[in-house]
């Protein structure tokens, strides 16, 4: 059963999503790996031949610029961060333009920060036009806009962005390349007994537990971002592999079915957009907490969230905003779009919608959050 899934996960896909990391793409810091990102772009575009749409997320911005100043260490300076990414985002996008084109494909350079996908409007655009290039036979290169926000560059290499641009275009799959042949059940340079993981459940609390912190000086991320990567990435529905960016044909054989790395099967199936962007925000603008009796109904019986189930609000939210919905014990069990801002949820907490006119003046909705715009987190 394992191999059969292997097999076809990646075999059957159709739309696919691959991210590099910093230290394939510069090979360890020497400078932008023109072989490896050739290799690359070559195997892209016979996926692209064979009827598959193809995007790639590639770190390496920060450490060519690095390179490129004279830099030995990663700085910790926001804004020395940010000239570095603006130095070497220049080389990069050059490098896959002119591989891409060898191949006979087009490129286009896609710049995104995950505030771009946590408003709906820009969230939308960009996966209009992400489509409208996978339609045209382009491939879209895309990378974190490190040069103008800071979060990126804390919060590091581009894992996450890799999820999220899988759920933004609803990706069959999402590779990640990476300087490891895969997930292990220990660190197998530490632990002589690690076991490596050809197969598990995208989601599974003990992969967590299996990966390490950052691996690498050059990015941020480490295999812990990837196995939570692939968490997110199985929301709308894509198994996610973990393979080594090196490994001869990775994504060729991949593609054939062959068991290359570590496969993270997607449990669920896809999600409807406009839920899988609810489910997208990393950062929300408050939450309210409910009762025991709230939390049957919004669980067991998928009902829409009521005022009068509500116990307490917290933060600054406007009506539209996507805001945590919490059990008595504090634990987030949903998330949706807020039809009430902070101030008037606050005066209808605990009140039936009969009362709402007296109380606001107005009634917008009977719901504090509908049903159609929640999204359940277990």
């Amino acid at each position: 059963m394992a191999q059969e899934q292997e097999n076809s996960a990646l075999r059957d896909a159709r739309r696919v999503v691959i991210k590099v990391g910093s230290s394939l793409v510069t090979n360890d810091g020497r400078g932008l790996d023109e072989a490896a990102i050739g290799e690359w772009c070559r195997q892209m575009a016979v996926l692209v031949h064979q009827g598959r749409e193809v995007i790639m997320v590639s770190s390496g911005a920060i450490a060519e610029g690095m390179k490129r100043l004279g830099w030995a260490k990663r700085p910790h300076e926001i804004h020395e961060l940010q000239a570095a990414a603006a130095v070497g985002q220049m080389g990069l996008a050059h490098m896959y333009e002119t591989k891409l084109r060898e191949n006979g494909l087009g490129s286009a350079q896609v710049l995104l920060t995950h505030a771009d996908l946590a408003d709906r409007e820009r969230y939308l655009n960009a996966r209009s036009t992400l489509l409208t290039l996978l339609k045209l036979g382009v491939v879209p290169v895309i990378n974190e806009n490190d040069t103008v926000v800071n979060d990126e560059i804390k919060f590091g290499d581009n894992d996450t962005l890799g999820a999220l641009v899988a759920n933004l275009v609803e990706a069959d799959a999402l590779i990640i390349l990476t300087d490891q042949k895969g997930l292990f059940t220990a660190d197998p340079r530490k632990d002589a007994n690690a076991r490596f993981v050809h197969v598990a459940q995208a989601g599974d609390a003990e992969l967590e537990a299996m990966a390490g912190g950052a691996g690498s000086s050059l990015g941020r991320g480490g295999m812990i971002t990837k196995i939570l990567a692939a968490k997110r990435a199985a929301g709308s529905g894509a198994s996610t592999v973990i393979a080594w960016g090196r490994e001869p044909d990775a994504l060729l054989r991949l593609a054939q079915g062959e068991a290359i790395g570590t496969l993270l099967v997607a449990a669920t199936q896809k999600t409807q957009a406009r839920k899988q962007w609810i489910a997208d925000h990393l950062q929300l603008r408050g939450a309210v907490t409910v009762d025991a009796g709230a939390v049957v109904k919004l669980l067991g019986e998928g009902s829409s969230l009521l005022p009068i189930g509500m116990t307490g609000v917290e933060g600054d939210f406007s009506r539209g905003d996507v805001i945590a919905i919490r059990d008595p014990q504090g634990l987030e069990i949903a998330r949706g779009l807020a039809n009430y801002a902070c101030t008037e949820a606050r005066l209808i907490c605990r009140k039936p919608s009969s009362a709402f006119e007296a109380l606001l003046g107005y009634v917008a909705e009977p719901e504090m959050v509908h049903r159609d715009n929640l999204v359940l987190k277990r």
